[in-house]
């Protein structure tokens, strides 16, 4: 398995947190991994075959571009055979300025380049699927965002929220943000439904959740009261409720096999 990280042009940093590619040889016996809400929206090119993923416990077919909506639940994807996946990982409101549909309705989606940008979403696929490497396919990409930010959809106070929330490892009351941000709780939502399609207690539980599988990927405890603890939970109760609601398992349960794929992805943040 073969995992890569690279650097957004400095002019698409505001929005891009990174790139990254994932190589992998066809598996004789494919098993489904979990991928749990990190509060991040992803631009994802298979060059190599398709994944399922599991809606209902049925599996569909991923398109061979998309983009991949916010997650408000534990997703659960399998290789249909070789692995040869470009992403583009956007910050948590980055994908914005690029939108042509509403974030909101993107949440748990992947929705086809084609339906995001029509024609030009379907020459996109092509140029980076017939690029010869990866810095080509990254040219590709960054050629095409450049050309389609919309500057009026920057929203510094939106911006300035997030990284409260991210210093604050997402234990922040909402009213204090909203007394902070001198915004109503109801327009904070929608603010935050808009840009991000997360609300601002769901963002702030993912944030605290992506602390802990730090924790656990690093082994940085003793025991998962240890772990609670350190992330600052009420109780154990709380700890397990709310790592099940975006991961579908205790953190017993998850620590293990589940955890393969997901170490990928919480690598990438910094």
């Amino acid at each position: 398995m073969d995992y890569q990280i690279f650097q957004p042009h400095a002019d698409l940093a505001p929005f891009i947190k990174c790139y990254w590619t994932l190589d992998s040889p066809k598996q004789d016996n494919p098993q489904a991994q979990t991928i749990v809400p990190d509060g991040c929206m992803e631009m994802i090119f298979h060059y190599g075959d398709l994944y399922n993923q599991y809606i209902d416990g049925k599996a569909v077919i991923q398109p061979r571009s998309c983009v991949f909506g916010q997650l408000t639940q534990p997703l659960q994807i399998e290789p249909t055979g070789i692995t040869g996946i470009f992403s583009v990982r956007f910050h948590h409101d980055g994908f914005m300025p690029f939108a042509t549909l509403p974030i909101k309705e993107m949440d748990d989606k992947a929705v086809s380049l084609e339906k995001l940008f029509g024609t030009d979403g379907v020459e996109l696929e092509q140029k980076v699927l017939l690029a010869q490497n990866i810095q080509e396919k990254i040219n590709v990409v960054e050629a095409f965002l450049l050309e389609r930010i919309n500057a009026e959809a920057v929203d510094r106070i939106l911006q300035s929220t997030i990284d409260l929330l991210l210093t604050m490892n997402g234990q922040i009351p909402v009213n204090q943000i909203s007394e902070q941000t001198k915004m109503s709780k109801r327009k904070l939502e929608r603010k935050f439904a808009s840009s991000i399609g997360l609300s601002p207690k769901q963002l702030s539980k993912i944030i605290r959740l992506q602390k802990v599988l730090k924790l656990l990927l690093n082994k940085e405890y003793t025991t998962l009261t240890a772990l609670a603890h350190e992330s600052e939970y009420y109780d154990q109760a709380h700890f397990i409720k709310d790592f099940k609601e975006f991961t579908g398992l205790t953190p017993r349960e998850f620590y293990g096999d589940h955890l393969q794929m997901s170490s990928l992805f919480y690598r990438i943040n910094p």
